[in-house]
């Protein structure tokens, strides 16, 4: 069997900047475990195929653990590949997922992700978040994620998460996030069940922030920066 496998660096300015994504278009599906065994292999935080459906394509993503519902780095990868690479030729792609229709529209060389709201509700912040985290949250919301609010972009650069504690959470990962300095909020995210203890960018996070941010700031258009610790420091 012989796949055509492009890896690509999204939310990148420049070569080996961003977050790369590993992007396989079938024909056909492949068999669930041999998805996730490519995926494994990649040891990319996420590896997506897509398939031909009528007018538009069916995505699936898989981190080197499992299948998950939603990504936004290699939604926009896999389109930057068939606008690219395998020469769609139209402004618009709509992907069908688990999460729904997700489109990519492409004006110049500019892509725009359009993805669902995800809005977060206030819960208790479980011990093993809390421990695993090193300090309590001002505020714990979740969804498909667990979103702990602190008080300053420096709170969330010296968190030094313990991913065997938050391994044990229910929920697919974890948001950490705080007003920024120089821009609406800041985060990082961690989702140490999936094999990705720290993910650089991770679009389908900001389905939680976005309207958190939103409603909290009173704004309709947010600029956000993150931060990610580097191995030692």
């Amino acid at each position: 069997m012989m796949l055509t496998l492009y890896q690509i660096d999204a939310f990148a300015e420049q070569a080996f900047e961003g977050i790369p994504a590993a992007v396989v278009p079938l024909k056909d599906w492949l068999p669930d475990a041999t998805m996730q065994a490519i995926a494994e292999e990649n040891n990319l935080a996420e590896t997506a195929f897509f398939v031909a459906s009528g007018a538009g394509y069916h995505i699936r993503w898989f981190t080197p653990a499992a299948e998950v519902k939603l990504c936004g780095h290699a939604t926009l990868a896999s389109a930057f590949v068939l606008f690219n690479m395998l020469g769609f030729e139209g402004g618009r792609i709509d992907f069908d997922s688990l999460s729904g229709t997700l489109s990519v529209t492409r004006s110049g060389e500019l892509l725009t992700l359009d993805f669902p709201s995800q809005n977060p509700t206030p819960c208790e912040a479980p011990e093993d978040l809390v421990a695993g985290l090193g300090k309590t949250p001002l505020e714990c919301l979740g969804r498909e994620d667990y979103v702990a609010v602190f008080t300053s972009e420096q709170d969330i650069v010296d968190i030094e998460p313990d991913h065997s504690l938050l391994a044990k959470l229910d929920l697919r990962g974890i948001i950490v996030t705080a007003p920024g300095s120089e821009v609406d909020f800041v985060a990082r995210f961690f989702a140490p069940t999936l094999n990705v203890p720290e993910d650089p960018v991770t679009g389908s996070a900001y389905t939680h922030l976005t309207p958190f941010w939103s409603a909290r700031l009173g704004k309709r258009s947010l600029l956000p920066g993150r931060f990610q610790r580097e191995a030692g420091n």
